[in-house]
Order: structure tokens, then C-alpha cells, then sequence
């Protein structure tokens, strides 16, 4: 089984969350939309939409979406297989967080790393 078959998004705080976006918008042309991100559509050498997206998005300094972990990032990593992936690692005697989110944006597990980061997997909705 293939556990990591790409990075579905990358997350980080900011003290400024709307100035930070703001300042990645005008100089590196990033299209930062009103929830604080953009999402990239993955595309072949020609240009062409191949059916996967990566998130990238500014949140609050002072936000708690990496909790437990006090780091300031927080990658989002996509899996085949969740469910199965989890037990692995559980099994591994890795520090997975006891709760698996389902919606329609597909299923979602947390894994802390041995460094505290918090490390986000995710199974996308079946045809992305």
C-alpha cells in the first residue's frame, strides 16, 4: 500500500493573516480568495487540469487548527486509504490523533510527528 501519494495542502499562521496575504497576492501573484488560501489545480507539461488540487492558506496567529502542536505550519499530506493508513500507523506506535473527520470534501486523520508537528492525512472524495 502507497501511504503519501502527494501534499494536498500547506497551512500556516500569521500574525497578520490579511496583510500576509495580501503581501503574497501582489508580489508572488498568489489568487488568495476571501478564506484566506487559494487552491492550485494540478495541471500536465501542457497546461491541462490532471484532477488534483493543492490548498495553500494563511490562518490566525492565534488559531487553534494545529492543535496540540504549537508549530506555526502544517502539511496536508493525500492517502489512498485512510482507514488503513491509521492503522498502520497506530500499530507503528505513532501518536495518531483519535478522531477521523469525514465530509464532502473527503476524510481527514492528524498524526503528531517526533518533533510535536501536527501532520494532517487525507483521503480525498472518490474521482479527485
Amino acid at each position: 500500500m502507497r501511504r503519501v501519494t502527494g501534499i494536498g495542502g500547506i497551512f500556516f499562521k500569521a500574525k497578520d493573516p490579511a496583510g500576509l496575504q495580501a503581501w503574497y497576492k501582489l508580489h508572488l501573484g498568489i489568487d488568495v480568495q476571501e478564506w484566506g488560501g487559494t487552491a492550485f489545480t494540478w495541471t500536465d507539461s501542457e497546461g491541462k487540469p490532471v484532477g488534483g488540487t493543492t490548498i495553500w492558506s494563511i490562518g490566525a496567529a492565534d488559531g487553534n487548527q494545529f492543535a496540540p502542536s504549537t508549530a506555526s505550519f502544517m502539511v496536508n499530506y493525500r492517502v489512498e486509504d485512510l482507514q488503513a493508513l491509521v492503522k498502520i500507523l497506530k500499530e507503528e506506535g505513532c501518536n495518531v490523533l483519535d478522531k477521523i473527520d469525514e465530509s464532502e470534501y473527503g476524510k481527514f486523520a492528524w498524526v503528531i510527528d517526533p518533533e510535536g508537528n501536527k501532520v494532517e492525512l487525507w483521503q480525498p472524495p472518490v474521482g479527485q
